[in-house]
């Protein structure tokens, strides 16, 4: 008869392979783990590109609350004003013109 010795490693054995599979393949074992990390690190990575473009917006805002260079720059950029007693010129530059009206 065999002695209880070998069967109490047998079990041992037995029970070792079944904890390093679920270690290895279960849930919450290395390969999600390292999921959960790619994905922190990305999620990371876009979190500073937003909190640069936050801090940009607010340096923005805070510029056109408190001057009137900001206010000027975007009446004149995107509406196209110009202050009373100002003269407007145009610079177009003929060889660009030109070369979009070729056939």
């Amino acid at each position: 008869m065999r002695s209880p010795l070998r069967w109490i490693v047998l079990v041992l054995a037995v029970l070792l392979l079944a904890l390093q599979t679920k270690l290895h393949w279960g849930q919450g074992g290395v390969a999600d783990v390292q999921r959960l990390r790619t994905r922190v690190a990305t999620q990371t990575r876009d979190n500073a590109v937003l909190q640069q473009r936050n801090a940009a917006l607010a340096a923005e805002i805070d510029d056109l609350k408190t001057g009137t260079d900001a206010i000027e720059e975007r009446a004149r950029s995107e509406l196209g004003m110009i202050k009373p007693g100002e003269i407007f010129y145009q610079v177009i530059d003929t060889e660009a013109v030109s070369e979009a009206h070729l056939p």
